[in-house]
């Protein structure tokens, strides 16, 4: 028996409209800030170091990740420009929001001095389990899926029967991918965690960027709803490999000029600041 799907307002009150796709996205930013607060403690930050960072980032990647999605698909946006602004309809773009942040997080480094690779480091577990939470919100939206399956295929996953019916879109069913990256991002989160305590400073935010992208290239060739550069080639893919490529060469010098310490070494001791000054 096949239910009906997952109503995308979580809950009205008068005139407005609170839609899952936004309760879940904030759910994922809310988890990840206090993941993050909790980390920059142990290292003995500021108390207000991720508050002030979340709230540069955050915004900034709300933004752009919106305006990236806009500009790959201004054909859907160009005569209907106050569409732009409907965000709850979905149209966040990955990346988009991660150029964003990590703009924002740099600058923000740089004007009050802190290490952009040590606060990236402290952040990169919150951000890949925001996106493992956040990929809940497209499959309420019923986007960001694969290509047509059967329901027999969906079954021989072991899925529970409302994610099934989720995929049911207009009577054909789809790949779950959004289930896919989810999973790929939680299983992320976990190593990072197991990890970072015998990688240099940087790497973990690094490892961030070639984990996710690895997973998302292949994931991203299934996706039916991918925004194209080309007619063959897909932005998302493209944008892994060249985050690959360069966090891998980055890491292969950071290691050559061996000028970063280990955190195992200095956890909880002091703070490193972009100019090399250590403070208790």
């Amino acid at each position: 028996m096949i239910l009906s799907i997952i109503d995308p307002v979580a809950l009205e009150i008068g005139p407005l409209s609170i839609r899952w796709y936004g309760v879940i996205i904030a759910t994922g930013m809310l988890i990840g800030y206090l993941l993050a607060d909790r980390e920059a403690t142990k290292k003995k930050l500021p108390k207000d170091v991720i508050p002030d960072l979340v709230m540069v980032t955050i915004i900034s990647a709300l933004i752009c990740a919106r305006l990236y999605y806009v500009i790959f698909e201004w054909s859907n946006y160009q005569d209907n420009l106050m569409d732009i602004f409907k965000v709850y309809e979905g149209g966040m773009a990955i990346h988009g929001g991660l150029i964003g942040a990590f703009l924002a997080g740099y600058i923000f480094c740089k004007v009050k001095g802190y290490s952009f690779f040590q606060l990236a480091d402290i952040a990169a577990p919150s951000i890949i389990l925001g996106q493992a939470i956040g990929r809940w919100g497209n499959f309420i939206n019923q986007e960001a899926h694969g290509g047509e399956v059967s329901r027999q295929f969906l079954e021989s996953l072991m899925l529970p029967e409302f994610i099934i019916n989720q995929m049911n879109i207009n009577g054909t069913y789809y790949h779950p991918t959004f289930l896919y990256e989810s999973l790929w991002s939680i299983i992320g989160f976990i190593i990072l965690l197991l990890i970072r305590p015998y990688l240099k400073i940087g790497e973990t935010f690094l490892t961030y960027l070639i984990y996710y992208s690895v997973g998302r290239f292949f994931i991203e060739g299934m996706r039916t709803d991918s925004l194209m550069l080309t007619e063959l080639l897909r932005v998302a893919q493209v944008i892994s490999i060249v985050i690959i490529v360069v966090s891998i060469a980055m890491i292969v010098y950071r290691r050559f000029k061996q000028t970063h310490p280990k955190y195992r070494d200095v956890e909880g001791n002091y703070i490193i600041h972009s100019n090399g000054a250590r403070h208790a």
